[in-house]
């Protein structure tokens, strides 16, 4: 299975939201698996080779089953901090995309994508969770 990734730029999650994207990391179906990564705004590197989406508020709305087709490659997620991604990050991704129209703090952010990744992956695997 591709190798997943989420790079949250940002400081430490609060435990409440730790504890749901672990949860969620620790419940993946078999063959599928996400690394997080926490880094300092100004320090981020990316692997130009990998498909990036950025997470954005003016990026592409999805549904769950067209989300579920970015977890079949190699792919990193990447969600800015406070003010967002810088605009050299939004240009080398491949995708722009958002998790809602609503605005969402940071933390929530990366426990609705972890939440989203996993039902992505329990879609592609054939699990009951995901029952649309």
């Amino acid at each position: 299975m591709p190798r997943l990734r989420v790079v949250a730029l940002s400081a430490r999650l609060p435990a409440w939201a730790e504890e749901a994207c672990a949860e969620y990391a620790k419940r993946m179906p078999r063959g599928y698996a996400v690394e997080r990564q926490l880094v300092k705004p100004g320090r981020l590197s990316l692997d130009g080779k990998c498909h990036i989406v950025a997470l954005d508020e003016r990026g592409k709305d999805m549904t769950t089953e067209q989300f579920a087709t970015l977890l079949r490659r190699e792919t990193t997620f990447v969600i800015g901090g406070p003010d967002g991604l810088e605009e050299s990050v939004k240009k080398d991704a491949a995708l722009l995309m958002r998790l809602s129209s609503l605005t969402l703090p940071h933390a929530l952010a990366q426990v609705v994508l972890m939440e989203q990744i996993y039902r992505a992956a329990t879609l592609l695997t054939g699990h009951p969770y995901h029952r649309a």
